[in-house]
């Protein structure tokens, strides 16, 4: 009988030590499963690391780019476009202006009265319309038509009845937010298409007699007075606020720069005679490129799938459309690495599948347990039954990104400021140093979903700004929201110009 009990004792000794074994080595594996997946997280933390002195390389890169871009056609990788905008609004003008702007998946129309002075804007009506999917690739008659229909319908609804019986002209600003070749204030060409257009029938046409031919088929009694940017309609809207806005900022679904240029720095267009001496320069900036950009696997697989590899660096790294498939590629890669998540869900493998405004949403997630993060996996990438742990990584990831994206934004700004010496160094080619630089106050008009509505990236961009220039200078530099900058500032434009016609066609180069 002892015999016995001591085999049973033996017996449940070896089944417990087996049982603990089992466990274990199910830890054990738990833990390597999520040290993998910290490891993915800890790579792309130090592949986005953006210290101080590596900003500051950036903004160098930055005003040396903008330099060789305006010494010669091609000689840089931003196109700094001429813009023949040689003045900006000033208060003085008067009058109602409609605006049609053009630069992504939606699309406004705009119509304003203005007062006479600085910023009496005395009604302003928008309405927004999002371009229907096909539109973007078909062809350029079909796109106009739709968006010409559109304007036919928001003029017969705004205008009074006594307004529609005047017999003068309407006028029209029009915001075509892509790289364009101009001539004059209002006549250029297409040079390419960026943010999912590819409409190739439209590619080195010129784009107001597209417009205007549209408006004829439809009957519509308007002449587009000026074609600019969108940048520049947010620069001329900040100036009509701000007479110390020199230069503005879009970071929305793309990005883009623009900024006052004196015109004897505009050495590939020797002689260009402006009445201000100066002009707006479209700089394109989304093509900037410097080996002092922070660059991740994530980032150059995407490049290598986009419609466009090798083009618009600058903004796959910092623009709305792009951010949250960088975080797909992150988190696939998790997935791929350990079961953390659960199995690979489909959804991961589908290209921007996750918009910007869900991955900030998730990044600002404030609840205790993070109940939207576990809602966005659960229902936009079918991903279930996250554990709170793997959940705080997702936030972590979204900081990441956003942070370097913000961060290399605040460097691109300062960029422009050292240009145009603005930063407190005397410029590029300025030999002051900071403390005898004498400091005017600069405004740099910001527009674009997401510094507007995305709260961390806006405070990172900020951060950024004050380490890179230091509180002595940033102090000087505001950043200015404005709000359908790019629509109201290109009626302001065409209201600017209204009377001015002559002058301001005048200022052209040949093709």
């Amino acid at each position: 009988m002892g015999k016995l009990a001591l085999g049973v004792a033996v017996g449940v000794a070896v089944a417990t030590c087996a049982v603990a074994g089992v466990v274990v080595g199910r830890r054990l594996r738990s833990r390597r499963k999520w040290r993998r997946v910290v490891g993915v997280l800890r790579e792309l933390e130090e592949s986005c690391e953006t210290p101080v002195g590596r900003l500051k390389q950036v903004v160098d890169a930055m005003a040396v780019e903008m330099h060789a871009g305006l010494a010669s056609e091609g000689g840089s990788k931003l196109k700094m476009l001429l813009t023949f905008v040689d003045r900006l609004p000033n208060g003085s003008e008067i009058g109602t202006y409609y605006a049609l702007d053009l630069g992504g998946t939606n699309f406004r129309v705009l119509r304003v009265q203005l007062g006479g002075t600085r910023s009496s804007i005395l009604s302003k009506d928008v309405k927004r319309q999002r371009i229907p999917q096909h539109l973007m690739t078909s062809t350029s008659e079909d796109l106009f038509d739709f968006i010409t229909s559109k304007l036919k319908q928001f003029v017969e609804q705004e205008e009074t009845v006594s307004e529609a019986a005047q017999s003068r002209t309407r006028e029209l600003g029009f915001t075509f937010s892509f790289p364009v070749k101009q001539i004059s204030i209002r006549s250029g060409f297409l040079i390419r298409w960026t943010k999912g257009f590819a409409i190739e029938d439209m590619i080195g046409c010129e784009i107001i007699e597209r417009l205007q031919a549209a408006l004829m088929k439809k009957g519509l009694d308007m002449c587009a007075t000026v074609l600019v940017n969108d940048t520049v309609g947010i620069l001329a809207l900040g100036h009509y606020y701000d007479a110390d806005t020199v230069a503005a900022v879009k970071i929305g679904t793309g990005t883009n720069a623009c900024y006052m240029e004196r015109a004897d720095a505009i050495i590939k267009c020797q002689g260009l005679l402006t009445s201000s001496g100066a002009m707006v320069v479209n700089m394109e900036w989304g093509n900037f490129w410097s080996s002092h950009l922070p660059r991740t696997t994530y980032d150059i697989e995407m490049d290598m799938e986009s419609p466009n590899p090798n083009d618009q660096g600058f903004e796959k790294m910092i623009s709305g459309m792009y951010l949250g498939d960088i975080f797909r590629r992150v988190l696939l890669r998790m997935c791929e690495e350990s079961d953390v998540f659960g199995p690979v869900s489909s959804k991961l493998l589908i290209p921007f599948v996750l918009e910007m405004p869900l991955m900030a949403a998730m990044h600002e997630d404030d609840t205790p347990d993070l109940k939207v993060v576990a809602a966005i996996l659960r229902e936009k990438l079918e991903i279930q039954d996250v554990p709170l742990k793997a959940r705080r990584l997702v936030v972590k990831v979204c900081d990441v990104v956003t942070r370097r994206a913000a961060r290399l934004a605040a460097a691109g700004i300062v960029g422009i400021l050292k240009k145009i010496g603005r930063d407190g160094t005397g410029g590029i080619t300025g030999s002051r140093s900071r403390s005898d630089a004498k400091m005017r106050r600069t405004v740099v008009a910001v527009e674009g979903s997401l510094y507007t509505s995305y709260m961390m990236f806006r405070e990172y961009l900020h951060e950024a700004l004050n380490e890179i220039l230091g509180e002595d200078v940033a102090q000087h530099v505001v950043l200015r929201t404005t709000e359908d900058g790019s629509c109201v500032g290109a009626a302001l434009l065409a209201a600017l110009h209204s009377s001015s016609s002559s002058s301001s066609e005048g200022l052209h180069r040949r093709r």
